[in-house]
């Protein structure tokens, strides 16, 4: 099942043409897929942009076309590590890192999508892309072959691509054998619900699932002001805001005026004076 293939089984569930997606997870992964249902799909970038959690099995000595196990073996290798060096390989792919995407993606060159591309029997130069993998940790190893991760990492990061690097890091191959995605910022694999789940509810358990625009991107700095601001900021005219914000400064951040939650705007200083400009005015709708 594809990202677009879930939205569309939501679509029938929830009656309603106003679904989206909060970042592709490829087929062959499993695990937490954020969606946004009615207005909420104004916010669906604000999710894309945030950080993925995985689990992933990484199995050596191996190397697919594709870097997972939906590929053919196009390499493969005897050579015998120790559990110290993969210790060290992991340790190496922490904090910022570049990355060249892998042919099988959706990237597009030239208008044409790179795995279209690769289906083609052709391989292209590709940019390497900085990332920022902000946790990768062993959880089992199994006889220096297998070996389960978890990670936390930023947008744009292809796990396969980790794999394939570390694999070739230790003097051998490697591909993804297994992904779960354990979360999407604040959304948890633990909180989520399956497809037949959602199925077998009635319309008010439905609703009941649906989570707060504001809750969903909790992972966001946020800002409450005085109700003296609200009109200016439902007609979106940029407003001066307290020097006490400076920490907001080029961020997005979640708005507030009445206590309640108004939408999404950014901080950002002019003339030596901060001043808030909303993006998405979301209250009312």
């Amino acid at each position: 099942m594809t990202s677009h293939d879930a939205v569309n089984i939501m679509r029938k569930i929830f009656k309603t043409k106003k679904v989206g997606h909060t970042g592709t997870l490829d087929p062959n992964a499993t695990g937490v897929l954020p969606l946004c249902i009615g207005k909420a799909t104004r916010i669906s970038e604000y999710l894309s942009d945030a950080d993925k959690e995985y689990i992933g099995e990484l199995t050596l000595n191996y190397e697919t076309d594709t870097q997972d196990s939906d590929g053919v073996i196009i390499n493969s290798s005897t050579k015998v590590v120790s559990a110290n060096e993969i210790i060290d390989s992991f340790s190496k792919f922490k904090g910022t890192i570049n990355q060249v995407p892998p042919m099988y993606s959706a990237l597009k060159v030239n208008g044409k999508k790179l795995y279209e591309i690769a289906r083609e029997g052709k391989v292209i130069d590709r940019k390497a892309r900085e990332i920022i993998i902000k946790d990768l940790r062993i959880l089992n190893n199994f006889n220096n072959k297998e070996i389960i991760f978890y990670t936390k990492c930023s947008r744009g990061t292809y796990i396969r691509t980790l794999c394939d690097d570390i694999g070739k890091d230790l003097g051998t191959y490697g591909y993804m054998s297994f992904l779960i995605r354990m979360g999407v910022a604040s959304f948890k694999i633990e909180n989520s619900y399956s497809i037949e789940e959602l199925k077998n509810m009635n319309e008010n358990e439905l609703t009941n699932t649906l989570i707060p625009i504001d809750d969903s991107i909790s992972h966001m700095d946020k800002i409450t002001l005085s109700s003296d601001f609200y009109k200016k900021l439902v007609n979106g005219v940029p407003v001066e805001i307290d020097d006490s914000s400076r920490n907001l400064e080029g961020k997005n951040i979640r708005v507030y005026c009445f206590n309640n939650f108004i939408g999404i705007g950014i901080v950002n200083k002019y003339n030596n004076k901060l001043v808030l400009r909303m993006k998405k005015v979301l209250i009312g709708e």
